[in-house]
C-alpha cells in the first residue's frame, strides 16, 4: 500500500467528511475519492460507508487507520534516525584515550557527548598505552584514539590535539618537593618510575630521552602499567616520575608536581582509521577538538 495514500486515509477517518479531508490535505476531492477507491480494492472490502448524510467506517476501516498509524509513526523515526545517523548524531562509536589524557580529557569528552549527542552511544576507555591503542583501532575495537603521535603508514590518520609539557612527580617528603622549579639533571641519582618500555610507551620513550641528552641514565626503574598507578607509586616513596602537566589534574595525597626548567614536550594526537568515513567519528573527533580549545 502507497504510504501517500495511507496517510490521506489517516486525514479522511479523522475528519470524517471528504471536503474538509481534502481541503487539509490540499488536493481537490475528486483525488481523494480516487485514492480512497485505491485503497479498497487494495483491501479487498470497503472502508467507509458512504451516504449523503453520514460517514462511517467499517470494521476494516477502522483496523487500517490503527495499522496505518503505527506504520507511518515507525516510518517518521525512521526518517529522523537516518537523518541524526547522516548527521553523525546517532549510532555508537568507541574511543580509547591514553593514560595521562584519560584524567583532564576523557570526562570533558563525556560530559559533551551526554549535551550535545545524546542519540549517541558513545563507550570511552581510559589508561591506555599507545600501542594498545593503534591495534585497538585496527581491530575496530577502537574508532577514535586519543594517543601520541602515530606511524601514518598503518592506516591510520591523525591530528595533533595539543602539545604537553612534562612535569616532575615527587613524594611529599621528597629534598626537592618544596621547590618551585628544578632541572632534570637533578633528578639523576633518583629510581625512575616508568611505563615498560619505550617500545610501549612514548612516554618512556620521551623522559629516557630527556635524560640522556641531560647526561644521565636512571639509576633505577620501577614499571607500572597505567599512569594513575605510577602517580600512587611515587606517593608510596618508590621513586620519582616525569609526566605531562595535565597529570596535575590526578590529585593525590602524598605526592607534588613541580615544574621543570626547560621540560621537554610530548605529543598529543587524535587518531582514526584512515578509511573510516562514518558521520559520529567525524562528530567524536570535532567534539574531542572542542574539549581540548575549551581546556585551553
Amino acid at each position: 500500500m502507497d504510504l501517500d495514500r495511507l496517510r490521506s486515509f489517516v486525514v479522511l477517518a479523522e475528519e470524517r467528511h471528504f471536503g474538509r479531508a481534502a481541503e487539509r490535505l490540499r488536493i481537490a476531492q475528486p483525488a481523494l475519492s480516487r485514492q480512497l477507491q485505491v485503497l479498497e480494492r487494495e483491501a479487498g472490502t470497503p472502508l467507509v460507508l458512504r451516504s449523503t448524510r453520514s460517514f462511517e467506517l467499517t470494521e476494516a476501516g477502522d483496523l487500517l487507520v490503527e495499522r496505518a498509524r503505527q506504520l507511518l509513526d515507525a516510518v517518521g523515526r525512521t526518517e529522523q534516525d537516518l537523518r541524526l545517523l547522516a548527521q553523525g548524531r546517532m549510532g555508537t562509536s568507541s574511543v580509547g584515550f591514553v593514560g595521562t589524557a584519560t584524567y583532564d580529557l576523557l570526562p570533558r569528552v563525556a560530559r559533551l557527548a551526554h549535551t550535545e549527542l545524546p542519540g549517541l552511544d558513545l563507550h570511552v576507555h581510559g589508561e591506555l598505552l599507545a600501542p594498545a591503542l593503534v591495534q585497538g583501532l585496527l581491530d575496530r575495537t577502537y574508532d577514535v584514539a586519543v594517543t601520541r603521535p602515530v606511524d601514518p603508514g598503518r592506516g591510520v590518520r591523525t591530528t595533533l590535539l595539543r602539545r604537553e609539557r612534562l612535569v616532575a612527580v615527587l613524594p611529599t617528603h621528597h629534598r626537592l618537593a618544596g621547590r618551585e622549579r628544578l632541572t632534570l639533571p637533578e633528578l639523576a641519582e633518583e629510581t625512575f618510575v616508568m611505563h615498560p618500555s619505550a617500545r610501549a610507551s612514548s612516554l618512556t620513550e620521551v623522559v629516557l630521552a630527556a635524560c640522556s641528552d641531560a647526561g644521565f641514565t636512571p639509576p633505577g626503574v620501577v614499571e607500572v602499567s597505567e599512569t594513575s598507578t605510577l602517580v600512587v607509586s611515587v606517593a608510596a616513596g618508590l621513586g620519582v616520575a616525569v609526566v605531562p602537566q595535565p597529570v596535575r589534574t590526578l590529585s593525590l595525597e602524598g605526592v607534588r608536581y613541580v615544574s621543570l626548567r626547560g621540560a621537554p614536550t610530548i605529543d598529543l594526537c587524535v587518531a582514526v582509521r584512515a578509511d573510516d568515513a562514518r558521520p559520529a567519528t567525524r562528530r567524536v573527533v570535532e567534539l574531542i577538538g572542542r574539549s581540548v580549545a575549551q581546556r585551553r
